[in-house]
């Protein structure tokens, strides 16, 4: 009696304990210990924003310099027993420094995928600039002995330009990896010019001067001092410059791609790349490779 009086005791005194320490939380509600869950991104809206970075330009300058000279010297016998228009070279040339602008754009969201149109402008404002210099002389087919002195100078600024782009995108809760492409279009100040000395003189009066004992006049053409008895010690005129400053819209393409993370729904940050092709301008070529962040507002 004893035995079995202490067991229904011991049990009965147990029970509660068990209880206790065995409560899985199914029927409780809902406990503070436990987090609430990460709340879903909704990457559509409309946003707004800023963004600044490094933009590196390759600039070209192709065959700047042969149409200035062509033009300056046709129906002249440089051109045409000398091609001075083909002695000049322009050779490419890279720029770079800070750019910065603005942004906006809108997405739309179908489960992970989202789609949208941004639009941006950006500031560049850097200048590129190529030179070459180079004479030639030959005794041309009416025998004169012809000089020509062409020195060249070119140079390209990219003031700024803006994009129209589309972007597809796959959400990974608050990243967004991205890529984009449209069309760009800028600005551009271009400068081509040539400076041209052509000169010469009679060479075969000249030769004949050197051994006979009548001398003759020696023919000669552009020259602000002709001295006679010396032609290779003459003063060549002052070389007479070529070309024009213009300004110009470029177009061209724009692709890129980067990420984007949303510390808040309603508060972006981004980390881009973005390659900029224009179609060739008055001979010129450029592109620009930009690496760059922003921040923006979504809406």
């Amino acid at each position: 009696m004893r035995i079995a009086t202490l067991a229904l005791l011991t049990t009965v005194l147990v029970s509660p304990a068990l209880a206790a320490d065995l409560d899985y939380g199914v029927l409780r509600g809902y406990d503070d210990d436990y987090p609430a869950p990460a709340p879903i991104i909704d990457w559509s809206g409309f946003y707004v924003g800023g963004h600044g970075g490094y933009s590196s330009a390759a600039l070209g300058f192709g065959n700047a310099f042969q149409p200035i000279v062509a033009t300056a010297l046709r129906y002249s016998v440089v051109e045409a027993e000398m091609n001075a228009s083909q002695l000049l070279a322009a050779r490419s040339t890279h720029s770079g420094g800070a750019s910065y602008g603005v942004f906006a754009g809108v997405n739309y969201q179908f489960e992970d995928v989202v789609v949208g149109f941004e639009a941006d402008y950006t500031y560049f404002g850097q200048s590129g600039t190529t030179s070459d210099q180079i004479a030639r002389y030959m005794i041309t087919k009416d025998n004169y002995l012809r000089t020509v002195d062409l020195s060249g100078q070119a140079s390209t600024k990219i003031q700024d330009y803006g994009t129209i782009r589309g972007r597809l995108g796959y959400a990974f809760g608050n990243l967004l990896p991205f890529v984009t492409g449209g069309v760009a279009v800028g600005r551009a100040t271009v400068h081509n010019t040539v400076t041209i000395q052509n000169y010469g003189y009679n060479n075969t009066i000249y030769a004949t001067n050197q051994t006979g004992t009548t001398k003759s006049y020696i023919d000669n053409e552009g020259y602000s001092v002709f001295y006679q008895n010396n032609p290779p010690g003459s003063i060549p005129a002052p070389g007479t410059v070529h070309g024009t400053t213009k300004k110009v819209t470029v177009t061209g393409i724009a692709v890129g791609g980067g990420l984007e993370y949303a510390i808040t729904p309603n508060f972006l940050l981004r980390g881009e790349y973005q390659y900029v092709l224009f179609n060739d301008f008055q001979g010129h070529k450029a592109e620009l490779n930009t690496v760059r962040g922003g921040a923006a507002i979504k809406f």
